[in-house]
This record gives structure tokens, C-alpha cells and sequence, in this order.
């Protein structure tokens, strides 16, 4: 049975919300791989916390179709469903390119001086960084474009369906080693947003969400088990 680690640190928000993003994190991260086992008791006793917000944590992240509860079987980690995967990326796709597009026509400061911190502290994880590392770098740079687009809380409601395609992404950062692609995209998004050409940033970042899917058929022969 896989092993829950408590290396979060707690927050503000309820217990199931702690509970939650803990469980979903790991399971976004592979720390728990799809097929495996995980019990209300386990979680309780390593987060030290009482059962009932990790039934109401499971019960979310069974909505996302991110854990299975089977009454003969228990609670297992979902296998990545290529569908939930399509849909994720489909959506994320027609959001981003326009949030870029807007962004084309003023940009503010503060969300330049973001975008250029994330992007040297990407340079510097080519050299020395781990997959998780570029992955939540990956993630934030993402994140300030919507919020600097004042998209912030339609971001927080794509997250909620893009569990399974950043599961993927994961897969496809520590299965190929070469990350250039994925951080000379993100520089070529933000030179074109300087430059004010919506066009090409447009074109970049399609490219860059669609990255991942072309190298799903390799994937899913390297790792069958993984797949629904």
C-alpha cells in the first residue's frame, strides 16, 4: 500500500482542503502512481488527522476521477484517462490563447517582473532542477499569465479539470530528460507578449499545450499499466 508522506505545510483552509491538495498533489507528482491502494486510516494517521476530512477529501478527488472507492476493493488511484486528458487541454487551449492575445495589448509591470523571475529560475533547473521543479514552474508561469489577464479565479476552476493532463505532462518531463523545448517555448510566449504580436504568441503556446499529446502513443507503450 502506498505511503502517504506529510511534507506540506499546513495552511489556512479547512482540514479537507490540507487533506485534499496533499493527496492530489502526490497523485499529480506520481509520489502515488495509478493502481495504487490508499485507506481513510493510512491518510489519517500520517497527516494526523481525524477520518472524516479524508473521506470528504476522497469524495473530491473521486469527483475529479482522480481516486476510485470501490466497496470490495477500497480506494485506489485512477489511471490517466486520455478523454479527461483531451478535454483539459482542449479547454486550456482556447482560454490561453486568448488570455495571451489580451495580454499583447498591455501587459503591467509587476506581471513582467514575474514572468522574468520564473523564467530565469526555468534556466536555472535545465542545469540543476529536478522534473517536479520545472513542472511547478511550469504551472506558475501559467498561472500569473491568467492572473495578470484578472483570470485568476477561471484558473482555479480549469485546475479542477486538469488533473489527469498535468498527470501526463509529469509523465512526459521525467520520461524525457530534454526540457529545452518546454522552457524556449515559455520564453518565446513572453518575448511575443513584449513584442505585442498575438499572432505568434498564439501559435506558440497552441504548440506548447499541445506538446504532450505527441508523444502520448510512446508514452503509453513505455508505461501500458499507467493508462486507462
Amino acid at each position: 500500500m502506498a505511503k502517504i508522506i506529510n511534507k506540506s505545510k499546513r495552511s489556512r483552509g479547512s482540514t479537507r482542503d490540507y487533506v485534499y491538495k496533499t493527496i492530489r498533489d502526490q497523485i499529480v507528482s506520481w509520489e502515488l502512481e495509478p493502481g495504487r491502494k490508499i485507506s481513510e486510516q493510512e491518510v489519517a494517521d500520517s497527516l494526523n488527522v481525524s477520518r472524516t476530512p479524508v473521506r470528504e477529501a476522497f469524495l473530491q478527488l473521486a469527483q475529479e476521477e482522480l481516486l476510485g472507492i470501490f466497496p470490495q476493493s477500497g480506494t485506489i488511484v485512477s489511471k490517466i484517462d486520455l478523454e479527461l486528458v483531451e478535454e483539459a487541454r482542449f479547454v486550456r487551449e482556447k482560454i490561453e490563447r486568448a488570455v495571451v492575445r489580451e495580454l499583447c495589448s498591455g501587459i503591467t509591470e509587476d506581471a513582467v517582473f514575474q514572468l522574468e523571475s520564473n523564467l530565469t529560475m526555468q534556466t536555472i533547473c535545465l542545469e540543476k532542477g529536478t522534473h517536479t521543479r520545472l513542472f511547478n514552474l511550469d504551472v506558475e508561469f501559467h498561472r500569473i499569465l491568467m492572473e495578470a489577464n484578472n483570470k485568476l479565479r477561471t484558473w482555479n476552476i480549469i485546475n479542477q479539470m486538469n488533473s489527469h493532463f498535468d498527470r501526463l505532462r509529469v509523465l512526459r518531463l521525467a520520461a524525457n530528460t530534454d526540457w529545452n523545448i518546454v522552457v524556449s517555448q515559455h520564453q518565446e510566449i513572453f518575448k511575443y507578449i513584449l513584442q505585442k504580436d498575438p499572432d505568434r504568441a498564439e501559435e506558440i503556446i497552441a504548440k506548447h499545450l499541445n506538446l504532450v499529446t505527441f508523444e502520448t502513443k510512446e508514452l503509453k507503450e513505455r508505461y501500458p499499466t499507467f493508462f486507462k
